[in-house]
């Protein structure tokens, strides 16, 4: 039988789950399970409840949710800035990385991006030692653009690095009129 999966808005009683997916998609040993992992290079958490909450009321944002058979396996944070999409905490469940998710749900926010909000461009920041994430990306059509700005060092809503050479780099896709 073949999955059914479905998109939606996360509402704030899916904070707890959004929280729990993006920490086992990006730290400690569970992240190991996937190719997403920053657990190599970032100790600590990447986000908690408390953060999800904040996004979820936010006045331009929303946690798109991707769920299949009725279980919550992916989410991503977008958020509408002058024209442009940025999408950020892109999290799908460890054991379901590489099973075509992250293309639907890209797929999905594009749409959004476009039909909904009208944006010309989407906007994302990764941590430019990823390389293997950058490509897969890029694959997807986004563009390095060179632009950078610093890892926030000491700042452990962020994570505790584990090395000093951390930077996040600008990617972009223009989406067309």
């Amino acid at each position: 039988m073949t999955p059914t999966h479905t998109f939606r808005a996360a509402t704030p009683a899916d904070a707890a789950t959004i929280a729990a997916l993006v920490e086992s998609a990006y730290r400690g040993d569970a992240s190991r399970a996937g190719w997403t992992t920053e657990a190599d290079f970032l100790h600590g958490r990447r986000t908690d409840i408390t953060e999800i909450e904040e996004l979820l009321t936010g006045p331009n944002g929303r946690f798109v949710l991707f769920e299949r058979d009725g279980v919550v396996a992916a989410s991503c944070y977008i958020e509408r800035q002058d024209g442009v999409c940025y999408f950020g905490m892109f999290s799908v469940h460890p054991p379901f990385q590489g099973t075509g998710i992250g293309r639907l749900v890209i797929e999905e926010v594009e749409r959004i991006a476009v039909q909904e909000w009208q944006c010309q461009r989407i906007e994302m920041t990764v941590i430019d030692i990823r390389a293997e994430l950058i490509a897969w990306y890029e694959r997807r059509g986004y563009v390095r653009t060179g632009r950078t700005k610093p890892f926030p060092y000491g700042d452990e809503r962020f994570g505790l690095p584990q090395r000093d050479d951390l930077r996040f780099e600008y990617l972009v896709k223009e989406l067309g009129a």
